[in-house]
């Protein structure tokens, strides 16, 4: 999952939910800024536990560098419909069919950025698909299953869904501390953000977590299918990880032939804890590509 996010997007931002093929999905669309060409279009995928509002902070940059960007909850995440405790629902292949028919909606090549969970059902749907893709950035999402202390924190999270509620489950998160990764929202900054998280988690379907949480602990390693494909790489990731270390990720890059940035100063979520360096890192890698 990520850390805390902000919720607010930028002022010319749109806030509505795109019409596909495979239902609606939830997005903030955010335009280049005002007199700057636009150079391209990036669709984001949030991670576990995650939401839209995980790349607020990207919108504006990226936007002054001339990319629209496009973040979406997934299916069953926060503003998404989804099945409320069907996981056949959430399987991996059709997550990534939504991804295929969100494009087909924008309708124009993205570049696909895919945050943990997200990068691991973006590259899903990259192998189904990969001619809709510009190029293909993994935020903090490794090669295959997360790490066994993670793998110990969904655990805990799944064997609590199964006998309790999303607002208890919550509120016992809150009162142990709630863990930086994979098992719940990180602790808030301001005000305003304790109760914005509350309302993702709770808005979140059981089965999505149940589901996804399942897939983080089994996914198998699919990096050489993917270096397969004549596409673009970006692997990118704090300098810190306990989802998927990092000396792990930099070994994923070299096998994809990927470009690697390491965000100083960030953990799991350099798109949260450093945006701007994150942004940047971002926006050269596909000013390279043109």
């Amino acid at each position: 999952m990520s850390r805390n996010a902000a919720f607010s997007p930028p002022p010319d931002a749109l806030a509505y939910r795109l019409s596909t093929a495979r239902g609606e999905f939830a997005v903030v669309d955010s335009p280049v800024a005002d007199g700057v060409a636009q150079r391209g279009t990036a669709l984001m995928l949030p991670g576990f536990t995650g939401s839209k509002e995980d790349f607020t902070l990207l919108h504006a940059p990226l936007g002054a560098r001339g990319y629209r960007t496009v973040a979406v909850d997934g299916r069953g995440q926060y503003e998404s419909d989804g099945p409320e405790h069907d996981e056949a629902g959430y399987a991996r292949p059709e997550l990534a069919r939504d991804v295929l028919a969100q494009v087909a909606a924008l309708g124009t090549r993205v570049h696909l950025v895919g945050h943990s969970l997200g990068g691991q059902i973006a590259r899903a749907a990259v192998l189904l698909d990969h001619s809709p893709f510009v190029s293909l950035t993994l935020v903090s999402s490794g090669p295959a299953r997360i790490s066994e202390s993670q793998r110990l924190r969904v655990k805990l999270l799944r064997d609590a869904l199964d006998t309790m509620t999303m607002a208890e489950v919550w509120q016992v998160m809150q009162a142990m501390g709630p863990p930086e990764e994979a098992g719940a929202p990180a602790p808030a900054h301001g005000r305003e953000e304790p109760e914005r998280l509350r309302e993702r988690w709770l808005g979140t379907r059981p089965a999505q977590l149940l589901a996804t949480g399942r897939q983080l602990c089994t996914e198998p390693d699919r990096v050489a299918e993917l270096g397969a494909l004549a596409l673009p790489y970006h692997v990118l990731s704090g300098a810190y990880d306990d989802t998927w270390p990092v000396p792990l990720l930099d070994e994923m890059a070299e096998r994809l032939g990927a470009r690697r940035t390491v965000i100083e100063g960030a953990e799991h979520s350099p798109n949260t804890d450093r945006p701007l360096p994150t942004a940047r890192a971002l926006a050269d890698f596909w000013d390279g590509l043109r």
